[in-house]
Formats: C-alpha cells, sequence, structure tokens
C-alpha cells in the first residue's frame, strides 16, 4: 500500500455534496477550516492486499462472534459494564435469536507490508458512520478521475441485497429510520438517509424521523412516529449503550418482540471494547490482535487505554516512552481497555502526509469493502480526513 498524491478534480467540494456529504469541511475549535473529504492524495493497494485483507476481515469477525458466544455462555457481561438483569436478558435472547443485523467496520493499523498482517483496533459493530463516503462518494470519484482502475467497494450493491434478504424476517409495513437530532454536523442525519436509500432500492417503505421525535402510545404499548404509526421495524444510528439508560429504554427493552431494531441489541457485545481483551484472553499471540487487558496494562510499557464505549477517540490515553498523552472527552467512567500501543504508520508527502487507519466494512457478516481515514497526530478523532482508494496492481 502507498500514498499518491493527485490533483483534486475541479469543484470536488459541490461533487461530494450533491452526492450527500453535508460535511466535505470540518471547522476546528479555534475556527479554522480543515478538509474531512480529502482528494489532493489517494492510496493504491494491490489486489494481493485487498484479497489478504478481506481474509483476515472475515477471520477476525467469525473470532468476534466466538467471543460474543463465550461472553454469553460464561456469563461475562460485569467485565463489559453491563450489569442490568433486564439487559442482560434481553442480550441473551436476542443472541439465541439471532435477528438480522446490517453493517459494521473495523478498524485495523496495517503498514503496507502484508495485508495478513493487520491489526485490529477496534470493532465498530452498532452505528458506524463512514457509510457514504466509502460507499458512494469515492466510488464516483473513481469513475470521474481512475475508471481504468477498480477499488474494494462492494457496499451499496451489498446493502441493497441485505436488504432484500432480509424482508422475509421484517414485519410487514414501513422501516423507520432513526438518527440523534441532537448531533450537529449532520453526519448521523446523512448516514440514515443513505441506508434508508438502500432499504427503498431493496422494495421497502423508509420513513426517516429523529429519535427525539419518537413517540410512546401508552394504551396499546406501542412506539409511534408523528403520523401515530406503529414502529414495528427500526434502524436506528444511536448507541444500545445510551438507549438502554434513557426513560424509554426500558420500554425498547420490553417490546423487542414486537418491535425489531438493526442492528439487534446483542451487538453491544460486538461494540464494546472489552471485546479486545476477550479476543486476546481467546486467542493470545493471533498475529491480527494486539495484546490488550481489562485489569491494566500488566507488563505493556507502552499501551493505550481505551474506554470501553468511547467513540472518535475521546478520552483515550496513551503512554509510550515515558510520555503520556490524554485526549480530551467525557468518557471512562465505564471502566477502560488496556491495549498494547501500536502507532499508525506514517505515509509522508509534500502535503504533509498522514497517519492512515483502515476501515474494513462487513454487511450482513460478509466483507464488503474498504474507507481509509487519515490524521496527523497519534489518535484518529473528529478532525482526521476521509482518503479514497484505487487497486492498482
Amino acid at each position: 500500500m502507498r500514498r499518491v498524491e493527485c490533483r483534486p478534480r475541479d469543484g470536488w467540494q459541490k461533487a461530494v455534496e450533491s452526492q450527500g456529504l453535508v460535511f466535505p469541511t470540518t471547522v476546528k475549535e479555534d475556527g479554522s477550516v480543515v478538509p474531512y473529504w480529502y482528494e489532493s492524495a489517494h492510496y493504491a493497494l494491490t489486489m494481493d492486499e485487498v484479497d489478504a485483507l478481506e481474509d483476515t476481515t472475515a477471520e477476525l469477525h467469525a473470532m468476534c462472534l466466538a467471543a460474543a458466544e463465550h461472553i454469553v455462555a460464561r456469563d461475562r457481561f460485569a467485565d463489559l459494564g453491563i450489569t442490568d438483569p433486564v439487559v442482560v436478558r434481553a442480550i441473551r435472547e436476542s443472541w439465541a435469536a439471532q435477528p438480522p443485523t446490517l453493517y459494521s467496520r473495523f478498524d485495523l493499523r496495517y503498514d503496507g507490508d502484508d495485508g495478513r498482517t493487520a491489526k485490529l483496533l477496534e470493532y465498530n459493530a452498532d452505528t458506524p458512520t463512514m457509510l457514504l463516503e466509502s460507499a458512494i462518494c469515492q466510488w464516483y470519484w473513481l469513475q470521474d478521475t481512475r475508471p481504468e482502475l477498480d477499488q474494494w467497494n462492494s457496499l451499496h450493491e451489498r446493502l441493497v441485497e441485505a436488504w432484500q434478504r432480509m424482508r422475509v424476517r421484517l414485519a410487514h409495513g414501513p422501516v423507520h429510520f432513526v438518527f440523534a437530532e441532537s448531533d450537529e454536523t449532520g453526519e448521523d442525519f446523512m448516514t440514515s438517509a443513505y441506508v434508508a436509500e438502500t432499504a427503498e432500492q431493496a422494495g421497502l417503505t423508509p420513513i426517516q424521523l429523529p429519535i427525539e421525535q419518537v413517540g410512546w402510545h401508552a394504551a396499546s404499548k406501542w412506539f409511534v412516529d408523528l403520523d401515530q404509526t406503529r414502529i414495528r421495524t427500526v434502524f436506528k444510528l444511536y448507541p444500545w449503550e445510551w438507549l438502554v439508560i434513557e426513560d424509554f429504554g426500558p420500554l425498547a427493552i420490553e417490546t423487542l418482540d414486537r418491535t425489531q431494531w438493526v442492528e439487534p441489541i446483542w451487538k453491544m457485545l460486538l461494540s464494546n471494547k472489552a471485546l479486545l481483551a476477550i479476543l486476546w484472553e481467546l486467542y493470545p499471540e493471533h498475529p491480527n490482535l494486539l495484546p490488550a487487558y481489562l485489569d491494566g496494562p500488566r507488563d505493556l510499557k507502552d499501551y493505550v487505554a481505551k474506554p470501553l464505549l468511547g467513540r472518535e477517540g475521546a478520552s483515550i490515553k496513551i503512554v509510550t516512552g515515558g510520555e503520556h498523552f490524554e485526549q480530551p472527552g467525557d468518557y471512562g467512567e465505564e471502566g477502560y481497555v488496556y491495549q498494547a500501543f501500536s502507532p499508525l504508520p506514517s505515509f509522508p508527502g509534500s502535503d504533509g502526509g498522514g497517519r492512515a487507519v483502515l476501515g474494513s466494512w462487513l454487511v450482513a457478516g460478509e466483507p464488503a469493502g474498504l474507507g481509509i481515514r487519515e490524521s496527523d497526530g497519534l489518535v484518529t478523532d473528529t478532525y482526521a480526513r476521509f482518503v479514497p482508494h484505487v487497486i492498482d496492481g
């Protein structure tokens, strides 16, 4: 894998905005503006690398499912900070029933040596974003600039196919797509709208609704939308760990037999970073894992302390070479996992280059594509930029 500098398209910002990417730039706290969508460079991978990364993604997902089974069978919910017996019971029942899941994303460290040596950093298994730019925006960039090349990207087709397969297991009626209206970036709305579009192409009827406007009809004991339509199937961009502690959380659990959620509640087992330590326990010395522990860094000299429920790199702590670095944030009360520090590889360039993290996507549990984010520092945070990729060689 290599980083290649290139000339941006004329009118690139209008192009990606027209495709639904409502935040092509990011405003920092000091008022300065930095690009989120970045096409002054791209990453080029060989087909052999992509094949290896695809195999690695499939293997890691199988390992994660085995870890989920282990958590349920050994009653290790407390290791994830899940102690409410009602939530535990709901996860157990959901895991046993295996309702449909749609998509998820691994974050991988990969330095371009061999796709089989990629290291798992975390699993975004419940509410991953970065979907539209991975599935649509970088594909149109490829068609506009390098149509003779290919890309690891079957996301859109697989999402439509997944909805088509799920239709037989979904309740009759519309599918509601809920997102957090409080997200000022528009990322949640944009992602929800895109997933709703894939459902519509699969023949379903989508209804978008801020989760703040979901209502409860006490007499019938149903969640309803603004038109009093019962919510029977709902795709959510709202983490389960938030939902279960909301005022309506107990009602959501109580009605799991009549309202089907995508993603299902058992995904709490995979979206929690305690998973990293359980994976290392079950698969010690696995080439795609980094050492990770729940009870402290143990003998790790260089490590990252990650909040179990952290997002966008917030509140993580890095200890390396006797130096300490801490990212601002509001997470951590739920506990930490301590993972060996393996700094993201730095890819140089006349534009300053960047540190790349690979987002390896799965749809319905199958590898489906790649999205690459790039940061200037050690942490892939909210200021990281999305950089497209090609398969070349």
